[in-house]
């Protein structure tokens, strides 16, 4: 399976992330990557970029490198309600946006209040991406995770970081394997993401890679392999009228 973009890519105005977007860029070209994405950290996050970033994100060209860069967010989400900390007239002119649970934000609840979080913060139509949804620091009910993506048209990151067993967000694997299992039963698309924060991370997914592979997923729902695949997934997100 070979991927040709990585859209979970922090950059220094991530203030814990230590590259540019162009040292982002010229990495991701090093390994054959086509598309990366910006997702750099909403305001909430202790560090996060200041809101003038994501208004004046689109000054920035669209190739760098020679490799298109799409401009998104890491929004962070606020409460049980799955309230995000950009307004959605921010979030709507964005290429991607990742919605997210962090600690130092919101502190794990309880099991029914963590997953509800999640799927509150999937029927916002401008939030495309739920990112590492099954770290170390919740707990979720996997389940109705994938049924709420499957029933708003949401992407369900595969976080490296969450996979990863160095990393300090590491989970084990059997909840990701049956979030895989429940996408690959219900057609939820997925996105595997570095979640980089220097750039010789970027496009490092080498044991998320091999998750995604053992669970036996279509190509077509692993939107890494084909940057359409990826465009029209989030285009698919942003027409749906949710009642």
């Amino acid at each position: 399976m070979n991927f040709v973009l990585d859209v979970h890519c922090h950059t220094v105005n991530s203030t814990h992330a230590y590259s540019t977007i162009s040292e982002n860029a010229e990495h991701a070209a090093s390994i054959g990557l086509t598309h990366i994405g910006i997702s750099d950290h909403a305001p909430a996050m202790p560090g996060g970029a200041h809101l003038y970033h994501f208004v004046n994100i689109w000054s920035l060209p669209d190739i760098i490198k020679g490799v298109r860069v799409f401009k998104g967010a890491e929004v962070n989400i606020m409460n049980e309600r799955g309230k995000v900390d950009l307004e959605n007239n921010f979030l709507k002119n964005m290429d991607f946006v990742i919605a997210a649970m962090h600690r130092g934000v919101l502190p794990a609840l309880n099991r029914k209040a963590d997953t509800n979080a999640l799927i509150n913060a999937m029927e916002n139509p401008h939030v495309h991406i739920i990112g590492h949804p099954l770290g170390a620091w919740y707990e979720i009910d996997v389940e109705a995770l994938v049924e709420a993506a499957a029933r708003t048209h949401t992407i369900l990151e595969v976080n490296e970081k969450s996979i990863n067993p160095g990393s300090n967000r590491y989970n084990g694997d059997e909840d990701s394997v049956k979030m895989l299992e429940l996408c690959k039963e219900m057609d939820v698309p997925v996105l595997v993401s570095s979640d980089a924060h220097f750039c010789t991370e970027v496009g490092s997914f080498n044991n998320a890679k091999t998750l995604i592979e053992s669970a036996g997923l279509k190509e077509s729902l692993v939107l890494n392999t084909n940057v359409e695949l990826f465009l029209n997934a989030i285009q698919r997100k942003r027409q749906v009228a949710f009642s």
